[in-house]
């Protein structure tokens, strides 16, 4: 009976299908899909030993080696996680790079187990081209909203609200800015860029009418947004969410100092507070040429006070000054500057709950 093949990736995509990835772990962490785990016929030694003899000796001699290498107690447990898996996730498939040699051999091991499991026709390289063609065309086709505002407007906050919305920040595990980086670290590229398609091909089936983002650079934190897929979003249409200097810093402080102070603790513990510290400083050194001396020590020597405060009297509010110096005399400027060079024609103003009310009667 013939091994099954399976092609239809956008109902992986859909579906939220469970994969199985045989590649090395080397290879997965370069990249790999949602919702695949890391269960490799060979490990990286494995593979770099079958590699030296595939150039010396030829295919034959490599999967020969390749047996002798995974054989015995090495195969049956190999064998074993795979049964775990499928029997956890019947809907499974398995796929390995081309969905050639290492994914029929996985395969037809579990079909030996009396486990039957779809794999992959092209593997991880025809399912990742499917993604990469999906997102230009449906970022090409989509009617995207773009919001933006100057930093702290609580542009973020207004996309969890709205279901139309794609979040690259949420996606690129980053803030955008350069005090952006979270404690968890940013993904690969390839998976920021499959993640992104998944989103958008989801979106696409969900039948909404456009498409919602955040105004991006074409880089967010260590990640970048693809060419086309970039000059595809730039081509919306931009809407400014207008939120006043108070708020703004209310909202940049929530998230910076209060909700940042929380998660560090929650990750470091005790030395979470003096971390939290050093990232921040980190931040502000990566700016301080843009800054100019004089601002960039205004804020530091503000910036260590109001750390000092915090450390003695555990109130953190002291922070709250450097912040608005922070926008005001950088971000501000920085932001007005690019908006107005902006080519994206600006088709509404208005605080978040006017923003919110203007975009979801264009969903109607």
């Amino acid at each position: 009976m013939p091994l099954p093949l399976v092609d239809d990736f956008r109902a992986i995509v859909l579906e939220n299908r469970p994969l199985i990835d045989v590649r090395a772990p080397v290879e997965f962490e370069k990249g790999a899909f949602a919702n695949a785990v890391n269960f490799p016929l060979l490990n990286d030694e494995e593979r770099r030993l079958v590699g030296i003899r595939y150039k010396a000796s030829g295919n034959d001699a490599a999967v020969a080696l390749g047996e002798e290498l995974i054989s015995g107690s090495i195969k049956t447990e190999r064998v074993a996680a795979w049964k775990a898996f499928v029997k956890a996730h019947p809907d499974a498939y398995l796929y390995c790079f081309r969905g050639g040699q290492r994914s029929k051999i996985s395969q037809t091991w579990l079909a030996e187990a009396g486990v039957s499991i779809p794999r992959l026709k092209g593997g991880y390289k025809a399912f990742r081209n499917f993604l990469m063609r999906e997102s230009e065309r449906i970022s090409a086709t989509a009617q995207t909203i773009i919001i933006g505002g100057r930093t702290g407007s609580g542009k973020t906050l207004l996309l969890q609200h709205l279901k139309n919305a794609i979040d690259l920040e949420g996606i690129a595990k980053h803030r955008g800015s350069s005090f952006g980086r979270l404690i968890i670290p940013q993904p690969a590229q390839i998976d920021f860029e499959d993640q992104l398609a998944y989103d958008l091909i989801r979106h696409e089936a969900a039948g909404h009418s456009h498409l919602i983002i955040e105004h991006e650079s074409h880089n967010i934190g260590r990640i970048y947004i693809p060419q086309p897929l970039f000059d595809n979003l730039q081509r919306g249409e931009l809407v400014i969410l207008e939120t006043s200097l108070e708020e703004r810093i209310e909202i940049t402080f929530d998230e910076y100092i209060a909700a940042a102070l929380s998660n560090y603790h929650n990750t470091f513990g005790d030395a979470g507070e003096q971390q939290w510290f050093d990232d921040l400083n980190s931040g502000l050194d990566r700016i301080s040429k843009r800054l100019g001396s004089e601002r960039y020590l205004q804020i530091k020597t503000l910036l260590a006070d109001s750390y000092t405060e915090q450390k003695n009297s555990g109130d953190v509010k002291a922070h709250k000054a450097w912040i608005e110096i922070l926008l005001n005399d950088y971000y501000d400027p920085m932001y007005d500057y690019q908006l107005k060079k902006s080519p994206i024609p600006v088709i509404f103003r208005g605080n978040a709950e006017a923003v919110r009310s203007f975009i979801e009667f264009q969903e109607e």
